[in-house]
Parts: C-alpha cells; structure tokens; sequence
C-alpha cells in the first residue's frame, strides 16, 4: 500500500477520536478534536499531492479518499449538529449533493467516463472544512457571529453551486 493510500486510512481512523473527543465536555477535548481534525484533513491535501506528484494514483486510492473525506466531514459536522453548533439543513444539503455527485459519477463509470473533481468542488471541500474548524475553535454555534453566519451561507452557496456545475457541465451523461 503507497503513503497517499495510508494517509486516506489514517484520515478514517482519525473519525471516531473525533467523534469521542466531541462528546467530552472538557476543554481540553475540544482543543484535541480541533487538532485531530485539523490533521485529518491536512492528509486529504497531502495524500492527492503526493499520488499526483509520484504517479502513484491507484484503483484503492480512488476508491478509498473520497470516502475518507465524506466521512470526516459528514460526521464532524453532524456532531456540531447534536451539539447545537451546525443547523441540520446544512448537513443535509451537504450530504444530497455528495450522494447525487457520486451518483452521477457511477452512472458516468457505466458509460465508461470518469468525473474528476473540479475546482468548484475542490472550493466546496476548503469551505466546509474552514467552517468546522471555525465552530471547533470558537466553541460556539455558526449564527452566533457575523463570521459563522458568513462561513454557514458561504459553505451552503458553494456546495450547491458546485453540485449544479456537476450536473450541468456532466449532462451528457443522461443523454
């Protein structure tokens, strides 16, 4: 297995000390999850720049850093949820439009065309891990500031906005 591979591994073994940190009430759990996360996803940017840069893209990496990502986004942000930080409806405008990308992408795969990542969804992913590490730092919910409003509206703008260029620059695949 080459480093990008065991980076993407690393980033879903980070999840579930996430998680557990989240649910502790001691200050200093917070701080270890804000650092946690923010390591986890810094291997995101690390394992694609290394594949890239050594031509070391692989069947598994494909398979394997996307739900990495998903995964710690989704369930970071769906803690933020429980504890009162994140509104519901951004999570789940973020999860429609992972679902319906990759499931646009299986059915270009059918059709033999591959759907790389474009730079409204590279945007989409800087975004939404801004905003968790805005509401992991600051302790506090996304509307109780003009920056997390912003970072909230932001983050929910750009994921819809990507999810739309998905579907209407890949069209031709329904076709």
């Amino acid at each position: 297995m080459n480093l990008p591979n065991k980076l993407s591994i690393v980033r879903v073994s980070c999840v579930p000390f996430i998680i557990f940190l989240l649910y502790q009430s001691a200050e200093w759990c917070r701080w270890a999850a804000v650092g946690l996360f923010a390591f986890a996803a810094f291997t995101d940017f690390l394992d694609g720049q290394i594949a890239r840069k050594n031509n070391l893209v692989t069947d598994f990496g494909k398979f394997i850093d996307p739900i990495a990502d998903k995964l710690l986004v989704l369930s970071t942000m769906i803690m933020l949820t429980e504890l009162d930080r994140l509104p519901a409806w951004l999570v789940i405008l973020i999860l429609a439009r992972e679902l319906s990308v990759d499931g646009l992408r299986l059915i270009a795969g059918t059709k033999g065309k591959v759907i790389a990542a474009g730079p409204l969804g590279k945007i989409k992913t800087v975004s939404q891990i801004a905003l968790i590490l805005f509401l992991l730092i600051s302790g506090t919910s996304a509307f109780s500031s003009v920056a997390g409003t912003i970072l909230c509206i932001w983050t929910g703008v750009i994921t819809l906005w990507s999810a739309v260029d998905y579907f209407f620059r890949n069209s031709a695949v329904f076709g």
